[in-house]
């Protein structure tokens, strides 16, 4: 295809366009109806860096160009964000019929391929998240999940995933019929002609509003698929590879509270917290209060919250593994009261609320002295350990219970039960495998008919 020039009322015509060069291919992998070519970008992709150094490298940068060149920056990456994204790939909200064409034609001037095209393999990556059937799948590597993915050939397909509804979509289909032209005219002629027509900067607008904002918008997407599965954390759910992270969120238009996403895809919010960079998730708020949008969907914040304590749950067993505890009752030797005070003669041990304890490591470390403990030796010292004396603290209790030798026969002969378990081990993560949970089994075993 020739190169196109853009007019210049000053004489000086523009570089060529770098994507005119792109492949056109009628591949029916793509789900786009063979009848429309559906345009593949890989040589664009290519060409794009090295055409955009030379255009710095040779151009100036004017002021008034650059803030256009940023403005259109959002402009056309929410097209991405808030259109191909959240509207048409996750139906997260209803958008009105002006809007989604002006969703439309913004997002094809961020030359990422077709509305359908582009949701064809954003709903296979969440399908199939991390698996060979993911196109982008963070488990190939930072590379491939960039970049990678459109640059190497791969044998391999997306996954399957269901496209009737764009089908249906009037929208989509007129942006589908148009692409081509639509690309070139909110890509590249667009970001020129205002410049151009503007302040006289054509070579500029074509360089810095075009070819460096287009490469500036693809690598913003492309991180959603690569820096938001490597950077961050997992508040929600650490099942697969997506994370949050506040730089990421930054570089992607507010797409970057990826965990949350990949949990709660229909929700049309990627941060969820005031504070928290979502611009994307402001303008469609914008858009509803102006009447041009509706129906914006959130997950209930019930669930929402059980993400996170679950998150926090394994957080908190993690720590607690790290830690060491009392030997489990069932693991200690059960003594009759006469052996306990025949063995206490050898070695100074106290029993206390049932649990028999060796305190020879801590005779010289007791704060009251070691005569205290050397009068309670092969006594019971239950009603001196929680008030009789001295009532010790929580932390003393949880050090007690690390002494812990035996049980005595029998029980404790005084005190209260609560003595039993010490504070730290009264509010314990418990797997659902393991002794002491609650099973959701038992609730069969109820006679009660009643349905609450």
């Amino acid at each position: 295809m020739p190169h196109r020039k853009i007019p210049s009322s000053s004489g000086v015509q523009s570089p060529p366009t770098p994507f005119l060069h792109a492949r056109i291919s009628y591949s029916s992998s793509t789900n786009v109806t063979s009848s429309v070519p559906n345009l593949q970008l890989e040589s664009g992709w290519r060409i794009l860096p090295v055409f955009t150094l030379y255009g710095v490298l040779t151009t100036e940068l004017r002021w008034k160009t650059a803030q256009f060149a940023i403005f259109y920056y959002f402009f056309t990456g929410l097209g991405i964000t808030a259109g191909y994204h959240r509207l048409w790939a996750h139906r997260s909200y209803n958008a009105s019929p002006p809007l989604e064409y002006a969703l439309a034609m913004m997002g094809s001037g961020a030359v990422q391929g077709s509305i359908k095209w582009w949701t064809r393999g954003h709903r296979a990556h969440h399908r199939y998240t991390d698996t060979d059937l993911d196109p982008y799948g963070a488990h190939r590597g930072l590379f491939w999940s960039h970049i990678g993915w459109m640059l190497m050939e791969t044998r391999k397909s997306p996954g399957h995933t269901d496209m009737s509804d764009l089908s249906k979509n009037r929208v989509v289909r007129w942006q589908l019929r148009w692409h081509l032209w639509l690309i070139i005219g909110m890509g590249f002629v667009l970001p020129t002609v205002i410049p151009g027509w503007g302040w006289g900067d054509w070579r500029g607008g074509y360089v810095y509003a075009a070819a460096v904002r287009l490469l500036f918008v693809h690598h913003s997407t492309f991180c959603v698929n690569s820096l938001a599965h490597y950077l961050g954390e997992t508040p929600f759910d650490d099942k697969n590879t997506p994370r949050d992270h506040l730089i990421t969120a930054l570089v992607t238009i507010g797409e970057g509270y990826h965990n949350f996403h990949h949990q709660f895809p229909m929700d049309y919010r990627n941060a969820i917290k005031w504070y928290q960079y979502d611009p994307t998730k402001w303008f469609i708020w914008g858009c509803q209060q102006v009447g041009l949008a509706s129906h914006l969907k959130t997950f209930p914040d019930n669930e929402v919250k059980k993400g996170q304590l679950t998150m926090q749950l394994k957080r908190l067993r993690r720590a607690q593994d790290d830690l060491s505890w009392p030997a489990e009752n069932n693991d200690l030797p059960v003594v009759t009261w006469e052996s306990y005070r025949k063995e206490a003669e050898k070695r100074p041990l106290i029993s206390i609320a049932g649990f028999i304890h060796d305190v020879a490591d801590f005779l010289d470390e007791h704060p009251g002295g070691h005569a205290i403990l050397l009068r309670n030796v092969g006594k019971d010292a239950t009603a001196s350990f929680f008030g009789g004396v001295y009532t010790h603290s929580n932390a003393a209790h949880n050090l007690l219970a690390m002494m812990r030798v035996g049980v005595l026969l029998g029980g404790q002969p005084h005190g209260s039960e609560e003595y039993l378990i010490p504070p730290a081990q009264k509010l314990r993560v418990v797997r659902y495998n393991e002794p002491g949970y609650l099973s959701v089994s038992s609730a069969y075993s109820s006679s009660d008919e009643t349905i609450p």
